[in-house]
C-alpha cells in the first residue's frame, strides 16, 4: 500500500508545490511508483509537472463531488516522471458543494483508495490555507510533511497548524503522524535562519529533517518550463537536495517497516 503524504503549511510561499513536484520526481528517479494529487485550485503543481491545466476535461474537482473516479482523473507525465492527478480554478467549487454533504472529509481519502494500491508513495499538494481541501487531505494521508523557511512567522504558522493535525488525529484519523519538517529556501548566510533552524531542531528533533533546501535559482525556473528541477538541470544544488530528501524518506521508511516485522 501507498504510503499518502500531505505536503501542507498555511502559510504561502514555503515551497509547498515546489517540494511535491521535486519530491515527487526525485522518488520516480529512485524507480518508484509515484502519484501526485493536486488539490489547490491554483494548480502550480500541475503546471509545474508539464500539464495545461486550462485544457484537462477532468480534474480533483470531479473527483471530489462525484463525478468521476479517480482512475478517470490521473494523467501521466511524460516529461516529470509520474502521474498526476491535476488542479485547476474549478477546484474552489468543491469546497462550496461539499460543505454540507455528510462525511465530506472522507472524500478524498475514499476517492484514491482504488488508485493508491498502484503507487509507492502519494503526494498530495494542499492548497496554503486550513480549509476543507486542506482536511480532506490530512483524512487521507498516512504522514504530513511540512515544508517551512527559517523566519519568525514560520513557527507562529505552525503552531496553528499542529493543533489542526492533532484535532484531526483526535476525531477522523488515528493513525495521522508528522512524517518531518523541511526547511526550505535556506540561506545559512542569515543569522534569523541559524536561530529559527535551532530553535525548530530543538523543538522537534527527529522529525527535522536532515535534508535542508537552499534558496535555488534553478529550483525558481524550472516551474516556467513545466519540469522538475530534476529534469531541468539535474546538477543543480536544488536537484542534488530533493534527490537527498527522496533517499532520507525511503530509508527513513525502510526503517519503520522493519521495525513492524521485529515487534
Amino acid at each position: 500500500m501507498a504510503r499518502i503524504l500531505a505536503v501542507t503549511n498555511q502559510k504561502g510561499g514555503v515551497g509547498k508545490t515546489t517540494t511535491c513536484v521535486n519530491l515527487a520526481a526525485s522518488l520516480a528517479a529512485t524507480r518508484r511508483k509515484v502519484l501526485l494529487v493536486d488539490i489547490d485550485p491554483q494548480g502550480n503543481a500541475t503546471m509545474g509537472s508539464g500539464i495545461d491545466k486550462n485544457s484537462i476535461e477532468h480534474t480533483v474537482y470531479d473527483v471530489l463531488t462525484k463525478k468521476a473516479n479517480a482512475a478517470q482523473v490521473v494523467k501521466t507525465s511524460e516529461a516529470a516522471g509520474y502521474d498526476v492527478m491535476p488542479a485547476n480554478g474549478d477546484v474552489t467549487a468543491a469546497e462550496v458543494e461539499l460543505m454540507n454533504e455528510i462525511g465530506r472529509e472522507y472524500r478524498l481519502r475514499n476517492a484514491i483508495k482504488e488508485v493508491a494500491v498502484n503507487y509507492d508513495y502519494v503526494l498530495l499538494d494542499c492548497p496554503p490555507a486550513l480549509n476543507l481541501l486542506t482536511v480532506n487531505a490530512l483524512v487521507a494521508a498516512n504522514g504530513v510533511l511540512i515544508p517551512m523557511q527559517c523566519e519568525y512567522y514560520a513557527l507562529e504558522g505552525l503552531a496553528a497548524l499542529m493543533n489542526t493535525i492533532e484535532q484531526i488525529r483526535e476525531t477522523v484519523n488515528p493513525s495521522l503522524e508528522i512524517e518531518g519538517l523541511l526547511r526550505t529556501m535556506y540561506d545559512p548566510r542569515n543569522s534569523l535562519t541559524l536561530d529559527v533552524s535551532r530553535q525548530i531542531t530543538d523543538y522537534f528533533g527527529e522529525k527535522v529533517y536532515r535534508s535542508i533546501i537552499p534558496r535555488n535559482v534553478r529550483l525558481a525556473e524550472a516551474p516556467s518550463y513545466g519540469v522538475p528541477a530534476l529534469k531541468y538541470d539535474k546538477s543543480s544544488r536544488g536537484a542534488i537536495a530533493y534527490l537527498a530528501l527522496a533517499g532520507e524518506i525511503i530509508r527513513k521508511d525502510r526503517k519503520a517497516a522493519k521495525e513492524a516485522v521485529l515487534a
